[in-house]
């Protein structure tokens, strides 16, 4: 038997990977070579630096732009992968394991670049090119925002009038968070506690704090997994909805109680907390899967605890004396940290959405307010036209007759 032949460092094989089934970005990637959309353009990127991203700048730098990328978390780069896009030429400031020193200072070479469309994750490249005085004058033509965290933080600067360029909610997109922030964050996120721990979810009590999109997802899959699930919520609608999807709501003073398992995904601060971590049991295995590592209060796991200790690799066991709490990836998003980020085919979708951003904003820029847009309509369709075709999927089209019915308010039944 013949031996596989070899094609590269591990970062080019995880990319050669995620190419093969990344099958819409594929095609966008082919209109790309052959129209040049980006050409003579500048894209700053900062976005969780793996494989699925690699495929997302290549594609850019196909359409004719110029690249600078880095992470857009300390610990989510994976450093062969980073290191294949700098062998390839591409300047990658990426590493994983950055200090919070290193992590603005790469943030501040891409910035440093000058960009005339941004990428973001998070928002905290676009965040640095507001605040920093030697950056704020550059010109942006318009940027595009992967996450919901990223979303929240620019519609604020949208309100107090201070965003300098328009924003693209990638997130908003309909084949983006219905998908990748659902199916995505479900599945990655469980398999990131999953190769963290090697523990068994079924039969345990899996407390879900949110049940935004990402909640949804973690929620599904750790059912699915035979876990009992309970969802903590701030927002009526939400609770409502997760109530009528099955799952028990309560306070998360009442869920600390009973809780195996936490995972927090509701992109604010301070979710899990003093009050908490008092009445949890022996045991618990604290997660999260939110942009930003504030979910989960680190300083006050610090302050109560008497010890701690790195026990496996991606957990620290804080030692109350009485018992004992569980950290995974330090508080970071576990299914970047602890794993592989969303599965490939999910990511191919968001990174699409992505890449036609970028375009529309480099076709019209000049009639665009400094405000945060949604992604047009027609883009988000084809995206989901592609996705179907390259699973074989086909679905019906509406008659004539059928569209002038649907036009025409006189028509009853």
């Amino acid at each position: 038997m013949r031996e596989p032949k070899e094609s590269g460092n591990s970062g080019r094989k995880k990319i050669e990977w995620a190419e093969n089934h990344m099958r819409v970005i594929a095609r966008i990637r082919e209109e790309f070579r052959k129209n040049k959309p980006l050409d003579g353009l500048r894209i700053g990127m900062a976005l969780h630096v793996e494989a699925k991203t690699a495929v997302l700048v290549l594609t850019l730098i196909d359409g004719g732009a110029d690249v600078a990328i880095t992470g857009c978390n300390p610990m989510s780069s994976q450093n062969d992968v980073a290191d294949a896009l700098r062998e390839m030429g591409i300047r990658c400031y990426a590493k994983r394991g950055m200090s919070e020193e290193e992590y603005y200072s790469a943030l501040k070479k891409v910035a440093s670049f000058k960009p005339d469309i941004v990428i973001d994750d998070g928002a905290d490249l676009i965040f640095l090119l507001h605040t920093d005085k030697s950056l704020s004058k550059t010109r942006v033509l318009g940027a595009s925002e992967e996450t919901t965290t990223g979303i929240i933080r620019l519609r604020a600067m949208e309100r107090e009038g201070v965003l300098r360029f328009p924003v693209i909610a990638v997130n908003d997109a309909y084949t983006k968070y219905l998908f990748d922030n659902r199916y995505g964050t479900g599945q990655s996120a469980i398999e990131g506690i999953m190769r963290a721990t090697n523990l068994l979810f079924a039969g345990k009590n899996v407390v879900v704090a949110g049940y935004g999109w990402c909640g949804r997802g973690i929620a599904m899959r750790a059912r699915g997994m035979g876990a009992n699930v309970i969802v903590t919520e701030v927002d009526e609608i939400r609770a409502l909805e997760a109530v009528m999807d099955g799952f028990r709501v309560m306070p998360m003073g009442d869920a600390a109680r009973v809780g195996d398992i936490f995972i927090t995904a509701t992109g604010n601060r301070d979710v899990i907390r003093e009050e908490h971590f008092e009445l949890m049991k022996d045991g618990v295995i604290l997660a999260n899967a939110g942009h930003f590592n504030v979910e989960i209060n680190i300083k006050d796991l610090e302050k109560f605890s008497i010890s701690k200790r790195v026990i496996r690799e991606n957990i620290v066991e804080y030692d109350f004396g009485s018992k004992k709490l569980y950290l995974l990836a330090e508080g970071r998003l576990v299914n970047l940290v602890a794993g592989d980020g969303h599965p490939v085919e999910v990511m191919d979708m968001s990174f699409s959405d992505q890449a036609l951003s970028a375009k529309y904003i480099a076709e019209n820029a000049e009639k665009l307010e400094n405000k945060v847009y949604r992604l047009p309509e027609e883009l988000d369709r084809k995206v989901a036209k592609l996705k179907l075709e390259s699973m074989g999927v086909k679905i019906d089209n509406l008659t004539e007759e059928q569209k002038r019915y649907l036009r025409d308010w006189r028509q009853g039944t």
